[in-house]
């Protein structure tokens, strides 16, 4: 799947009506960019979503950064990336995950024991029928949401690859060893294109508080080296420096280049701004040129 080695995750298309979403779209394919990556949440629903910026596009891929296996059943999942992998010639990556208690409690569900609920629902959408045109299998591209070693591992049985959101470098190194050479490994990384210190780390820490609430990234967070009072009152500014590449365009291009060489595929970078309803399309544009990404002419 031609993701390209550098792509947008972003979830202030969610808070855009559906015609600037896809305007958006198009300009962050222009810029050069291989794919972009969006969530679900509590905001779009997943398919719906990729269909409408796939529909707006011409050679982006679009990728879920998770689609939750709580929001639908594995057969809903499976036909949901078999319809879009054979609309769209390939350009759908599916990314699934199984989300965080606070998600998925109130979708009517107990989370509970996630490595196996994962096993039990990749074998089902392995399993599942479907009586509509079939996509070339190549097309179908899937990626679990994997940040401890077993389901990096289980990511490497059974998907095509990783998509860790929230990681160091370091993380990034772990996991290339645990998926080993042939799987993608498509890391978020979230950067604050600024030369103000202080505006920096606010951003970022406004950008991180909702995360750190969270079990399954406190415990990833601890494991790599990072103490309780790190993941205290937004973070410590060790942890933001770790977690959001800051600074100049440059400077967030040389983070970018480190997940790289740490064994990264493709790294899908998550512009923050102070106010997340903007659209970040300044720094979308000046870290496409610094990187160097080809444009592409306009639709």
């Amino acid at each position: 799947m031609g993701i390209g080695r550098i792509g947008i995750w972003t979830s202030a298309l969610d808070r855009q009506p559906a015609p600037v979403a896809r305007r958006a779209a198009q300009e962050i394919e222009q810029l050069g960019y291989g794919a972009l990556w969006v969530g679900e949440a509590a905001r779009r629903e997943a398919f719906a979503n990729a269909s409408l910026l796939l529909s707006a596009t011409d050679q982006l891929v679009v990728a879920t950064g998770i689609a939750n296996i709580w929001a639908r059943d594995p057969m809903a999942m499976a036909a949901g990336q078999r319809t879009l992998a054979e609309a769209w010639g390939g350009r759908f990556l599916l990314g699934v995950g199984v989300s965080h208690d606070r998600l998925v409690e109130p979708r009517g569900h107990r989370y509970e024991r996630p490595l196996t609920a994962m096993r039990r629902y990749l074998d089902a959408m392995d399993r599942a029928p479907y009586d509509a045109p079939i996509p070339d299998p190549v097309a179908l591209t899937r990626v679990l949401g994997a940040l401890r070693p077993r389901m990096l591992a289980l990511a490497a049985e059974r998907a095509d690859g990783a998509h860790p959101y929230l990681v160091p470098v370091e993380h990034t190194e772990r996991a290339r060893q645990i998926l080993g050479p042939q799987k993608l490994l498509c890391p978020e990384v979230a950067v604050v294109v600024t030369t103000d210190r202080e505006v920096a780390r606010r951003v970022a820490r406004a950008h991180l508080d909702a995360y750190l609430r969270l079990a399954n990234y406190r415990t990833n967070l601890a494991a790599l080296g990072f103490a309780d009072r790190d993941l205290a009152g937004g973070g410590s500014d060790r942890l933001i420096d770790a977690l959001v590449a800051w600074g100049p365009a440059a400077r967030v291009a040389d983070r970018v280049a480190a997940h790289l060489d740490a064994g990264a595929d493709h790294v899908a970078i998550q512009a923050l701004t102070p106010s997340p309803e903007r659209l970040p399309t300044e720094a979308w544009a000046e870290l496409a040129a610094t990187l160097a990404l080809d444009p592409r002419p306009a639709r």
